[in-house]
């Protein structure tokens, strides 16, 4: 039998084993939580991208990508826990520059166009309040405006001599923030390739890289 100093000895162990081990089992909770995923999740972009025009092989061509930007809606919608069909409405912004021929002469292109991204998105589950997620498929694009400037000429617009449409193969990836429980942030990097061309001129294809910024609700 006990004496009341044993007693009281263990019973301070005890509950010091289950302080420790509520701490424990609350830091883990903390740190691998998760939040339910929503069905569906919409959301606002801003994308900066460095574009560039393709030629082929031709040797007598000189290109310069340039800084453009993309902006607008994105939408994801659930088919499984980790699997997305993702699409939006995005404004985009390409520009670049090329040099043709023997005349050396640069010329900027400046081209925007309407666009709606369908793909799929691979979604990790989340742990430490992120995921990861991969996400590939296609781009359709109208044209909005395009414009060129040749050398230190005023701008001028291409007109028809720029297709209308504009349709790319895009691959990507990054991760979703989340910041509470109805708001995540989006960060990634995709690489846009067309394969149409663009131009008349030189019938060239247009390619871009872009960071992906986003706040889903």
């Amino acid at each position: 039998m006990m004496n009341p100093s044993q007693a009281k000895t263990k019973f301070l162990l005890i509950l010091l084993l289950s302080f420790f081990s509520f701490s424990l089992l609350k830091a883990q909770d903390y740190y691998e939580s998760k939040y339910s995923q929503k069905p569906v999740s919409l959301g606002i972009t801003f994308s900066p991208n460095l574009s560039w025009l393709r030629y082929g092989n031709r040797a007598d061509v000189k290109r310069e990508p340039k800084i453009g930007y993309s902006y607008g809606l994105l939408g994801d919608f659930a088919l499984s826990e980790n699997y997305y069909f993702s699409s939006g409405f995005i404004i985009n912004n390409l520009k670049s520059e090329a040099t043709v021929g023997a005349e050396q002469i640069p010329t900027t292109y400046d081209l925007q166009y309407m666009e709606i991204p369908l793909g799929l998105k691979l979604k990790s589950t989340q742990r430490y309040y992120r995921s990861y997620y991969g996400q590939f498929g296609f781009t359709g694009g109208v044209k909005l405006s395009g414009d060129k400037t040749v050398g230190q000429e005023e701008k001028e617009d291409l007109g028809s001599s720029a297709n209308i449409i504009r349709l790319g193969l895009q691959v990507g990836g990054g991760v979703e923030w989340q910041l509470d429980h109805n708001l995540k942030m989006m960060t990634g990097l995709s690489f846009n390739n067309g394969f149409m061309k663009v131009l008349d001129d030189g019938k060239p294809k247009s390619t871009y890289v872009a960071f992906n910024f986003a706040i889903f609700f």
